[in-house]
């Protein structure tokens, strides 16, 4: 091969390298969900409108699938809509999808069915139920414009860097009582107006469970840099958003619902991973040694008597 072709392969090879680097650099597309005002007065979007109503209202519209009292609008604000709260139009055109969760491709359905099972504390519904038909049809029309197979800007959670420190309890229990108790209550209890929950709880018995995305730290972190404190989002800097995310993950929640017996072994098989609390001792406790039990009020209605 003569040196003239050795440049002009060199050559491409550098081309190559600057078209991948340049196409990585792209930013994602950006998509505006359709606002709730045109939502289609037909068969169809009284569907989409049932759809909407299980999101905001998840116990009331839902109760039988739901252990605590978050809605699904608890973690995807703006019923769904807002970008960088893993909004729903972002998520649908992703699926299926492999998940290493449980390491095998999910139908939509799938996933929704694992949301109602770790982060609603509850139990799935069929695949054919009309809950989740109600609830994919909603997502449908929320992306029914966005293009599929493509990761779009404000899809998922927020991804920081790490932290400059690593995340610390005392610099969150700090951060959490400046900005976050007057919504969350001083234990994280959460807030309610009568039987409504305004502000969902954020651990103990109402909260959602060890096996829910919002357990691992980095999830937390990224939805509280860009969501919280509620209306000034931005308030809180990088490190701030770790450490209070590492403080609320800190704490006890219902039991993961694959938890057979064993923290350690449960930690081994499903949270094996710096992002995950679980199964590590914090201020002297083995968080998920005293979780209580998954499933919340549907196993407590199940062990009331009958009459």
């Amino acid at each position: 091969m003569t040196q003239f072709s050795l440049s002009r392969l060199g050559l491409a090879a550098v081309g190559l390298t600057f078209a991948m680097t340049a196409l990585a650099a792209d930013p994602r597309p950006a998509f505006t969900p359709p606002s709730a005002a045109s939502l289609p007065d037909t068969e169809f979007g009284k569907i989409v409108r049932q759809g909407e109503q299980i999101f905001l209202h998840t116990p009331q519209m839902a109760g039988k699938f739901v252990g605590n009292d978050l809605n699904c609008a608890s973690c995807h604000l703006d019923a769904g809509r807002r970008p960088d709260s893993a909004p729903m139009w972002a998520a649908y055109v992703l699926y299926p999808a492999y998940r290493a969760k449980n390491q095998h491709v999910n139908t939509l359905a799938e996933r929704l069915q694992g949301c109602f099972r770790f982060s609603m504390n509850g139990k799935a519904p069929a695949a054919d139920d009309p809950t989740l038909t109600a609830l994919q049809t909603y997502m449908f029309w929320l992306a029914s414009k966005a293009p599929t197979g493509v990761v779009l800007e404000g899809q998922g959670y927020r991804k920081l860097p790490a932290p400059a420190q690593k995340a610390d309890y005392v610099r969150g229990s700090e951060v959490y009582a400046q900005y976050c108790a007057v919504c969350h209550g001083a234990e994280g209890q959460g807030q309610k107006q009568g039987k409504h929950w305004v502000f969902p709880a954020l651990w103990g018995p109402d909260s959602f469970n060890w096996g829910a995305g919002m357990h691992q730290i980095g999830n937390a972190a990224g939805f509280i840099k860009a969501n919280m404190p509620l209306g000034q989002a931005g308030m809180l800097n990088d490190q701030e958003a770790w450490d209070v995310a590492y403080f609320m993950n800190a704490h006890e929640r219902p039991q993961d619902p694959r938890y057979a017996g064993s923290v350690a072994a449960t930690r081994a098989k499903y949270h094996d991973s710096d992002d995950s609390l679980y199964g590590i001792e914090v201020n002297g406790h083995l968080l998920g040694s005293d979780s209580p039990a998954p499933g919340g009020k549907l196993i407590q209605a199940a062990a009331k008597p009958a009459g």
